[in-house]
């Protein structure tokens, strides 16, 4: 069997598969106004589209190659929509409706730094509690897990936002430096006393140079 016959359709799928990729992902960019990751996905999506149909125009006689295309841009987008949920960019708007006493599940959701709004509300059978909070998508299986833990059968809808100023968040999980935190201490408190043995020679040699030459001149630090 000669593999090179399946060399150009697997190029066609493979090039279709990273255009719809981008492509999903720059729909759901420009949705959210993210305004350099639209443009620079889109900048590669039409280029790897151009280097695709121009294969597939100089091999029109071809069916794999079009059969290629089709399951390229089949699994493009399930790979796009997969990424996406993946990177998790944005944030949601979270909201808890239940016939029952929602103190504890403040507590617990305040508890972990999340901002919470209550209200009282009327439903069909009744009045009702509706606790709302606006959090980043990526901690969304965060508040998700304390309503199932805290109050279990309580209704919830997530909400994509737009934007969200001067909300109540918790804070970002700091980052493991290359340099062990004791580590990047140790040599910080030793910096200013490096620095100052530093001047204290320079101010040395400039000084006896000066001494030397008749006129003084000023120090160099190299």
């Amino acid at each position: 069997m000669d593999l090179s016959l399946f060399a150009l359709p697997f190029f066609i799928f493979f090039a279709e598969v990273c255009v719809v990729t981008l492509g999903t992902l720059r729909i759901i960019f420009v949705a959210r106004g993210q305004k350099i990751l639209a443009p620079v996905l889109g900048f590669f999506e039409v280029f790897i589209w151009l280097l695709a149909i121009s294969q597939i125009m100089q091999n029109l006689g071809d069916w794999t190659c079009f059969v290629a295309f089709a399951l390229g841009f089949t699994l493009g987008n399930y790979l796009g929509i997969i990424i996406e949920k993946k990177v998790a960019m944005g944030t949601v708007t979270v909201r808890i409706i239940t016939h029952r006493d929602a103190a504890g599940l403040i507590g617990q959701l305040r508890g972990a730094s999340f901002g919470v709004t209550c209200v009282e509300g009327q439903g069909t059978t009744g009045k009702v509690q509706i606790v709302m909070t606006v959090v980043k998508r990526k901690q969304l299986p965060e508040v998700v897990a304390l309503i199932k833990a805290h109050h279990p059968g309580a209704f919830y809808a997530v909400d994509e936002l737009q934007s969200a100023f001067d909300g109540i968040f918790p804070a970002e999980k700091a980052r493991p430096g290359l340099v062990p935190l004791p580590v990047s201490k140790m040599f910080r408190s030793m910096m200013p006393h490096e620095q100052a043995e530093l001047s204290r020679r320079g101010d040395g040699g400039a000084k006896s140079g000066a001494g030397q030459a008749g006129e003084p001149e000023p120090a160099t630090f190299h």
